[in-house]
C-alpha cells in the first residue's frame, strides 16, 4: 500500500521501521469518528465551493459506504496500513479513483488525528458517565436500606464512633459524584474543534471551520492552529479523572475486602462475584475487588506516562504523540471494565447487620457520647474525658461495656452518673443526637439519598 507521504522518498521504508511507525492495532478504533470527522470535512468543502458539490457527495456516499461495509463485517480493516486514517483513504480511493483523493484538500492528518481523537473521547465519556451514574444511584438505594444499620465508624482503621451504614456507603457515592462532574468539566474544555488547523499553519483555502465544527456537535473551535494540532491537554485531564475514579474503586475495594473477611464480616459477597480455591474448598474470595484494586496502578501509570510524553515537546506535533492513544484508551477500557462489574458487586451483597452492631458496642465507639454526658453535667470536657477513658480501661479488664456496666461501678468513677447515663450511651442515641447537616444520623443519610438521587434528575 502506498504511503501518503511517498512523493518525497526513494526508498520503501524497511519494514522493521514501518511495523514501528504503524498505530492501525491502536486507533483502528476510531474508525468511526475517522469517518464522521472526514464526512464533515467533505460537507464544508462542497458548501464553502472548495470541491465540486457532486464530488462531494460522491466522497460522502464513498464513506458511508465504508462504514456501512464494516459495520456489517464485509470490510475488515487491513492492519497493514500505517494508521485508520490512511485506511480509510485509501480504500476510498480504491473505490471512487482521484476523487477519493480529494477528501484530503485543506487537511492534514494532525489536525485529522486531533479531531478524532476527541470524537472518540467524547464519546467515550458518554460511556463512562452512565457507569457512574448507574454506581453512584446503586449505593443511594444501598444507603437508604442501610440508613438505620449501626455500624462502627473508623479512623486509622480503629473503631471510632458509631454511624449509619448508609452513611458510610453515601460517603462513596459522593466520590463518584465528584468523578462524574470531573469527566462532564473534562469534556466540556475537550470539546472544540481542531479541525482546519492542519499541519501547523491553517490553510489558504476559504474554511468555514465553524461549520464543521457544528457537524461534528463541537461547541466552538480551537482558537490557534499551533495549539490545534498540538494540544493534548484533554487526554491528560480525562486521564486524570479516570485516575481519581479508580483511587475511589480501589478504596471501596479495599473495604470491601475487609467487610468481606471473617475478622469483620460485615458483609457477604453474592457467588456470582466471588470465587474459591483450587485446594481449601472453605475459601469464598473477593477476588472483584482485589482485581479493581490492582487495575488502579496501570490507570496511574498511563496519567504518568502522557504526562512525560508531553513534557519535552517543542511546537508543534512530534510523533512522540502518537503514544497519547494507547495510554488514554487503556485507562478508559480499565475504568469501564471496573464500573461495569463493581456496581452489580455491591448491589449483591448481604448486608449483616448484627455483626456491625456487635463490632460498635465492643469497640466502645460511644465513649465520646459518655464524656459528653459528664460535661452536660458540669464537668470539665478533659476531665470527663480523663474518667471516660478509666472506666473504658475498667470495661476491657472486666470483659464489659458501657452499656452494662452496672449503675455502681459508674459511680465509683464519678458520683455525677444517673441512670439517663444508659440513653446517652445507647448506640442509637449516638447516631440521633447528631444533627449538623451531612452527619450521620438517619435524617442526615435521608437528605444524602435524595440529593443523590435527586442529581440525576435535574
Amino acid at each position: 500500500m502506498d504511503k501518503l507521504w511517498a512523493g518525497r522518498f526513494a526508498k520503501e521504508l524497511d519494514s522493521r521501521a514501518n511495523d514501528f511507525n504503524s498505530s492501525i492495532r491502536v486507533d483502528s478504533r476510531m474508525v468511526r469518528q475517522d469517518i464522521k470527522g472526514s464526512i464533515a470535512h467533505a460537507t464544508m468543502l462542497g458548501a464553502t465551493g472548495i470541491l465540486p458539490q457532486a464530488e462531494v457527495d460522491m466522497i460522502v456516499e464513498g464513506l458511508q459506504g465504508i462504514l456501512a461495509d464494516i459495520d456489517n463485517g464485509s470490510l475488515p480493516i487491513d492492519m497493514t496500513a500505517e494508521d485508520v486514517h490512511m485506511f480509510v483513504e485509501n480504500e476510498l480511493t480504491r473505490r471512487l479513483g482521484d476523487t477519493g483523493k480529494r477528501l484530503h484538500t485543506a487537511r492534514s492528518r494532525n489536525d485529522q488525528v486531533a479531531v478524532d481523537v476527541r470524537l472518540y473521547l467524547r464519546d467515550e465519556a458518554d460511556e463512562i458517565k452512565e457507569l457512574l451514574k448507574n454506581l453512584i444511584l446503586v449505593l443511594a438505594d444501598l444507603a437508604d436500606e442501610n440508613k438505620t444499620v449501626i455500624a462502627p465508624g473508623y479512623t486509622h482503621l480503629q473503631r471510632a464512633q458509631p454511624i449509619a451504614f448508609g452513611h458510610h456507603l453515601a460517603a462513596y457515592a459522593m466520590m463518584f459524584v465528584r468523578d462524574y462532574e470531573r469527566v462532564v468539566d473534562a469534556v466540556r474544555r475537550m470539546n472544540v474543534s481542531p479541525l482546519g488547523s492542519c499541519a501547523l499553519a491553517g490553510t489558504g483555502y476559504p474554511t468555514d471551520r465553524r461549520m464543521e465544527a457544528a457537524l461534528l456537535g463541537f461547541d466552538g473551535i480551537t482558537l490557534n492552529s499551533m495549539d490545534g494540532v498540538s494540544d493534548r491537554d484533554f487526554c491528560v485531564e480525562l486521564a486524570n479523572a479516570c485516575a481519581l475514579i479508580m483511587t475511589h474503586l480501589s478504596r471501596f475495594s479495599e473495604e470491601v475486602i475487609l467487610w468481606a473477611s471473617w475478622e469483620f464480616k460485615f458483609i457477604e459477597l453474592d457467588d456470582a462475584f466471588s470465587t474459591g480455591s483450587s485446594i481449601m474448598p472453605q475459601k469464598k474470595n473477593p477476588d472483584i475487588a482485589e482485581l479493581v484494586r490492582g487495575k488502579s496502578g496501570r490507570v496511574y501509570g498511563n496519567l504518568m506516562a502522557l504526562l512525560t510524553m508531553l513534557k519535552g515537546l517543542p511546537l508543534a506535533y512530534n510523533k512522540d504523540m502518537q503514544e497519547d492513544k494507547e495510554l488514554i484508551f487503556d485507562s478508559i477500557d480499565t475504568v469501564k471494565d471496573c464500573l461495569a462489574v463493581f456496581a452489580p458487586m455491591l448491589a449483591t451483597m448481604r448486608v449483616l447487620p448484627d455483626n456491625m452492631r456487635k463490632a460498635a458496642a465492643n469497640g466502645f465507639i460511644n465513649a465520646t457520647e459518655c464524656a459528653d454526658y459528664l460535661t452536660r453535667k458540669g464537668l470539665p470536657f478533659r476531665t470527663a474525658y480523663k474518667i471516660t477513658g478509666q472506666i473504658v480501661a475498667y470495661c476491657i479488664a472486666n470483659a464489659k461495656t458501657l452499656e452494662t456496666l452496672s449503675m455502681p461501678e459508674y459511680k465509683e468513677f464519678c458520683d455525677q452518673f444517673e441512670d439517663d447515663i444508659y440513653a446517652s450511651v445507647d448506640m442509637q442515641h449516638c447516631i440521633d443526637i447528631r444533627v449538623s447537616e451531612g452527619c450521620a444520623g438517619t435524617s442526615s443519610v435521608e437528605q444524602q439519598v435524595a440529593f443523590l438521587k435527586d442529581y440525576f434528575a435535574e
